[in-house]
C-alpha cells in the first residue's frame, strides 16, 4: 500500500493461509519499499531455496544431528512459516513474482506487460520466459528448457504456458480449481538405477498396508533416495519385483521416488519374491482384500496401534488441525507413556505430564500445549478432515463443511443428502455414514466437543452463491461449455447439477437436440432454460 510492503500470506487452503510477513521482509529480492508509489498493489508469487543454499541447509542439520529436509521445495515452505524471522532470514531463499492480482494506479493489457511492469518496480521476475508467436515457439523453448534445466541455481519440474491478452484470459475464466487460460508442461522425470535392498510394509492410518521398497542409496533429482513406494501387491506383481533386484527409479512429479521398472537382464537367480503378510504386522489381526480394491487393508480398526498412530499424526497435521510441533516421533512418545489413546486425549493433556518427557522442556511444553489450545478454533472443514474418515480428503471436508454447519448436522444426514453435494458420491457418503455408526468415533467425537474443540463452521463463500441450494439437470448440445463446464460454473454459483429429473429440480437447460428430460421436465412444470436464458442467468 502507498508504495511500502505492509502484509504477505501462504495460499493455504485456498481460503486461509498464514501470516508470513515478517518471515517474507527477511528475503533479499523482494522490496521493502517500491521504485514508485501506487495506491495498492497485490502480486502472486512462490519463494524458493537456490540449490546450494538447500545443501548448505541440510550439512548443518546432519552436523546437529536433526532431520533432513527431503528436497528444496520443502526446505522452503518450512522456513516461510517458521515463528522466528531470524530463522527463515538464515535459509538464504529467494522468489520471483508471476501475477498482479489486484492494482490501483495503472493498468496493463497483457500479461508480458504485467511482468515488465513488475521489473521496474523492483520486484523480482523470472528473466527466463518468452513471448510466444505459435504453438511451434511453445514446444520449442519448452524443450530447450527441459535440456537445460540442471543448469539453473534452483530446482524446477516444469513450464507454464499462459494466454497474454488479460481481456482473453478474463473471457476463459477458470473451472473451481484452475485457469482456462494456462497450462502446465511437466518435463519428464529424471531417474536412476539402484538395487531394490529390502521391501517393508507400514501400516496406515485406515488399516491400508503400504509395500516400500529399500533401496541402495542413489542421488536422483538432488537428493539421496533410499526408499520408493510400491503402492500395493498388484503393482509388485505386474512390474515383477524382487527382493535383490536392480531397478530404475524416479520422482514422481519430483516428490515421491517410486520403481518405474526392473532390470530382468542384471539378474543373478539369487533375487527372492515377495508376498504382502496375511497377518497385520502390528497388532496381529487378519489381512482382507475388499472386492473392487488394489489394498489390502488390517481388520483391526482402533485396536491396531499403527492405526492409532497414524490416525493421531493425520489429525494433528497441516491441512488437518495444524497442531505444530505435533510430529510422528511426539505423538510415539505420547503413545509410549500412556497419556493418550486417540486424537481426544491431546486436549487432556497437562503441562506436567509432557515436562517428565524426553526432549521436553519448559519451553517446548508450553509450546505444544498453545498449540493445541489454538486448534480447538480450527474451520469445520479442518476437523472433518482431520477426523480420518475414508476418502474424505482435505477437499471434500471444506465442502462438507461449506453445505452442513455442524458435526452435529453432518451426523445426522442421509446418504441421499450428502450425494447432493458436488464431488460425494455413493462410495464418499458410505464410508462417512459407517463411519458415524461406529461407538468408538463417536465417543472421539464426544470428548472432543466436551474439550471444547469448534464443532460448528460458517458456510464458506467461493465468490457469489447467487444459485445456493438450486438444482439444475442438462440435457442436450450445449455450444458455449461442454457438460462439465456448464456444471462447474453451476457448482462455482453454489448451485447443484443432477442427472435426473424429478420434483425437486429447479431447472432443466436445454441445449439442441434434447432428450427425454426435457418431456419430463415439461410434464412436471419444471422452468426450461435456453442456453441465452442459461448464460444470462450465470451472469455470462
Amino acid at each position: 500500500e502507498k508504495g511500502i510492503l505492509v502484509s504477505g500470506a501462504t495460499r493455504g487452503d485456498g481460503l486461509v493461509g498464514e501470516n508470513i510477513t515478517q518471515n517474507l521482509k527477511t528475503i533479499p529480492v523482494i522490496p521493502l519499499q517500491l521504485r514508485r508509489e501506487l495506491p495498492l498493489l497485490v502480486v502472486r508469487g512462490e519463494a524458493f531455496m537456490p540449490k546450494k543454499a538447500f545443501a548448505r541447509l541440510n550439512e548443518e542439520r546432519n552436523r546437529q544431528g536433526v532431520s533432513l529436509f527431503a528436497n528444496p521445495r520443502n526446505a522452503a515452505a518450512g522456513s516461510l512459516r517458521q515463528l522466528d524471522p531470524k530463522v527463515a532470514a538464515s535459509r538464504s531463499l529467494s522468489a520471483f513474482f508471476y501475477e498482479i492480482m489486484q492494482v490501483e494506479g495503472l493498468e496493463t493489457r497483457t500479461h508480458w506487460q504485467a511482468l515488465q511492469l513488475l521489473e521496474e518496480l523492483g520486484i523480482p521476475v523470472n528473466p527466463d520466459r518468452k513471448l510466444c508467436r505459435s504453438m511451434d515457439e511453445v514446444v520449442d523453448y519448452c524443450q530447450e528448457w527441459a535440456e537445460n534445466r540442471a543448469s539453473l541455481p534452483f530446482e524446477i519440474d516444469g513450464m507454464v504456458v499462459k494466454v497474454n491478452d488479460l481481456g482473453v484470459q478474463k473471457a476463459l475464466g477458470s473451472t473451481s480449481r484452475n485457469p482456462r487460460w494456462a497450462i502446465a508442461y511437466k518435463f519428464p522425470a529424471e531417474q536412476a538405477t539402484t538395487i531394490v535392498k529390502d521391501i517393508i510394509v507400514k501400516v496406515g492410518r485406515t488399516g491400508v498396508l503400504t509395500p516400500t521398497a529399500i533401496l541402495q542409496p542413489v542421488r536422483l533429482a538432488g537428493t539421496t533416495v533410499s526408499r520408493a513406494t510400491l503402492h500395493n501387491e498388484d503393482m509388485i506383481k505386474e512390474k515383477d519385483i524382487h527382493l535383490g533386484d536392480t531397478v530404475v527409479v524416479q520422482k514422481a512429479g519430483e516428490i515421491i521416488p517410486e520403481v518405474v521398472a526392473v532390470l530382468p537382464e542384471k539378474r543373478t537367480g539369487k533375487e527372492l519374491s515377495f508376498q504382502l503378510p496375511t497377518i497385520c504386522p502390528e497388532c496381529g489381526s487378519q489381512v482382507v482384500r475388499l472386492e473392487g480394491e488394489a489394498a489390502h487393508r488390517c481388520t483391526g480398526g482402533l485396536s491396531c496401534p499403527a492405526q492409532v498412530r497414524e490416525g493421531i499424526i493425520h489429525f494433528a497435521s497441516r491441512e488437518a488441525m495444524d497442531i505444530e510441533g505435533l510430529g510422528p516421533k511426539v505423538v510415539e512418545q505420547l503413545l509410549a507413556a500412556g497419556l493418550i489413546h486417540d486424537a481426544a486425549d491431546l486436549y487432556y493433556l497437562k503441562y506436567g505430564d509432557l515436562i517428565g518427557l524426553e526432549r521436553f522442556g519448559d519451553q517446548s511444553a508450553r509450546n505444544l500445549l498453545s498449540a493445541i489450545e489454538r486448534s480447538k478454533k480450527g474451520s469445520l472443514g479442518q476437523l472433518i478432515f482431520a477426523l480420518g474418515i475414508r476418502y474424505v480428503g482435505s477437499r471434500a471436508g471444506r465442502l462438507l463443511a461449506e453445505y452442513f454447519p455442524s458435526i452435529e448436522v453432518l451426523r445426522k444426514a442421509s446418504g441421499e443428502e450428502l450425494q447432493q453435494i458436488p464431488e460425494i458420491g455413493p462410495r464418499i457418503a458410505d464410508s462417512i455414514l459407517s463411519f458415524f455408526r461406529e461407538p468408538l468415533n463417536m465417543r472421539v467425537i464426544e470428548k472432543l466437543q466436551e474439550a471444547g474443540v469448534k464443532m460448528e463452521g460458517e458456510r464458506q463463500v467461493f465468490g457469489p452463491r447467487t444459485l445456493a441450494d438450486q438444482q439444475f439437470v442438462l440435457t442436450g448440445t450445449l455450444e458455449k461449455f461442454t457438460r462439465k463446464e456448464a456444471k462447474e460454473l453451476i457448482e462455482e454459483k453454489g448451485g447443484r447439477v443432477s442427472s435426473s429429473v424429478t420434483k425437486n429440480t429447479d431447472f432443466v437447460v436445454a441445449g439442441t437436440n434434447p432428450g427425454s428430460k426435457y418431456e419430463k421436465a415439461l410434464n412436471l412444470n419444471i422452468p426450461i432454460l435456453s442456453e441465452e436464458e442459461f448464460l444470462k442467468m450465470m451472469g455470462e
